[in-house]
């Protein structure tokens, strides 16, 4: 259990140092916003889809499409119950705050720094089920997400639900792991290298954003604490405790927890970009969210390894 906490706070002191990295990027002038809001969408449309490709590049076996189906279940409750939390604690706040209060509540940064520290800790089978997380998280953050961001009903399009990238990925990797279809070397290396970029890029979005403003501001007021509290304690433990007793163990059990109990998610940030939502605070609750997951997510994630090995 001891060598999960190392291994957990070694992944989240890397995404700081990288978020470090874009903050001096942006304070040098090395990155500026017109720049940013590209790699942005470049992040949105055309790494995070290779990434979940990439995950889908293994052969079709019965006992991985059970636990899929298990991870399936265990990441669409983690996002019904902080949805459910979030709905009830932001209802008065302005409608710019809510919205990011709300996405930044629910979802979690289960890609971007998620399947990192799977492979760490589980190797390539965490990922793959990290990647069923992925899956619930796509096909509601283009959803639900897009429709909580947008501007109102002018920002939102039905037809991006399922014509987006995120969903669309998902699509193309199902249907290469159920029929064990292999991308050739001469496509899946470019896929892999965009990839790669799934975890520096948008953490130095993350970094620039916060180069904007004071760093004593960072902590925030009342209602980015009660984000904390939801993200990072309330609705991995809830979760945990559900599907313990509901006698899920093991690997599915300590991927599904990895992912949920994950810092806010950095599309957060890149979706108030996107919708021109309060952009400030979200790239805050996305830091600070990071900073403060060094001591919950090592405890959360390290005591669902200990009791996911017991019988």
């Amino acid at each position: 259990m001891f060598d999960s906490f190392v291994i957990v706070g070694t992944q989240v002191l890397t995404l700081f140092i990288l978020i470090g990295i874009g903050f001096v990027c942006g304070k040098l002038k090395l990155l500026q916003q017109a720049g940013v809001k590209s790699v942005n969408d470049i992040v949105i449309y055309i790494v995070n889809p290779c990434l979940i490709i990439s995950a889908f590049q293994r052969d079709f076996e019965a006992g991985l499409l059970h636990n899929f189906l298990l991870a399936l279940m265990g990441a669409a409750l983690a996002h019904v119950i902080c949805l459910i939390i979030a709905s009830l604690v932001f209802r008065r706040q302005d409608e710019g705050r809510r919205k990011v209060l709300r996405f930044a509540s629910i979802f979690s940064n289960c890609g971007f720094m998620g399947i990192p520290l799977l492979s760490a800790l589980l190797g390539p089978d965490g990922v793959f089920y990290g990647a069923a997380y992925l899956v619930v998280f796509n096909l509601l953050i283009w959803s639900y997400g897009q429709y909580i961001m947008a501007k109102g009903s002018e920002g939102f399009e039905t037809k991006k639900i399922v014509l987006n990238p995120g969903v669309i990925a998902v699509v193309i990797g199902l249907v290469f792991f159920f029929t064990s279809t292999r991308l050739p070397q001469i496509i899946m290396i470019p896929v892999d290298y965009m990839a790669s970029l799934n975890t520096p890029v948008p953490m130095l979005i993350i970094g620039y954003t916060l180069s904007r403003f004071k760093p004593s501001d960072l902590l925030g007021g009342f209602d980015e604490i009660k984000v904390y509290l939801i993200r990072l304690i309330a609705g991995p433990v809830i979760l945990l405790g559900i599907l313990y007793a509901m006698g899920l163990r093991g690997m599915v059990l300590t991927a599904v927890i990895v992912s949920a109990s994950a810092p806010t998610a950095a599309l957060t940030t890149m979706f108030a970009i996107k919708f021109g939502c309060d952009e400030e605070l979200s790239a805050r609750i996305v830091s600070t969210s990071t900073l403060l997951s060094i001591v919950t997510m090592t405890l959360i994630v390290g005591f669902a390894a200990h009791i996911g090995a017991m019988p």
